[in-house]
């Protein structure tokens, strides 16, 4: 069950999560490179991260773009908020998404607030836990979302109706 989504016919907003020079040494000596981390979406559930890296800042962010418009998902929600607790793993880093009442906001720290606020979430609570890599940290969200189940997904692999899982 794949959830990957035609990027060309959305309009998408990028932010810039992370710029990092980056360094290869080599015979000659060190090959400095710039590695950036974008995130795009269209505000109404689509998202995506991307990685790009270039001698050029613009050109590793153009990258980037394209990265994260191949890697682009839909966030089911429920109203304005995510419809269960998960938690999205990413090497070492893991943060953990909670639902919110209407009217809290968006409490998440740096990157999972850049990747919630781009998926259109309004509502919704984060914990960042292990790494503080600003990278893993918006890959663990991504992976978060995209792990999300709501009734109708749940009855449908299931093949039940909504009241026997509701209880």
């Amino acid at each position: 069950m794949r959830n990957i989504v035609d990027a060309s016919k959305l309009e998408l907003t990028s932010t810039i999560v992370n710029i990092r020079r980056v360094s290869k040494t080599v015979k000659g000596g060190k090959n400095m490179r710039f590695s950036v981390t974008v995130v795009v979406g269209d505000g109404e559930g689509h998202v995506g991260v991307g990685l790009g890296k270039s001698i050029e800042i613009p050109e590793a962010v153009r990258k980037a773009e394209e990265d994260a418009k191949k890697n682009m998902i839909y966030v089911q929600t429920v109203g304005t908020t995510i419809p269960h607790k998960n938690l999205g793993v990413f090497g070492a880093a893991r943060v953990l998404l909670m639902p919110a009442a209407q009217g809290t906001g968006v409490i998440a720290g740096s990157s999972a607030r850049t990747v919630l606020e781009a998926a259109g979430i309004r509502d919704v609570r984060a914990k960042s836990i292990g790494s503080s890599n600003t990278v893993n940290i918006a890959y663990a969200t991504l992976a978060g979302l995209k792990s999300m189940m709501t009734v109708d997904k749940v009855t449908a692999l299931r093949g039940k109706t909504r009241e026997e899982i509701l209880g």
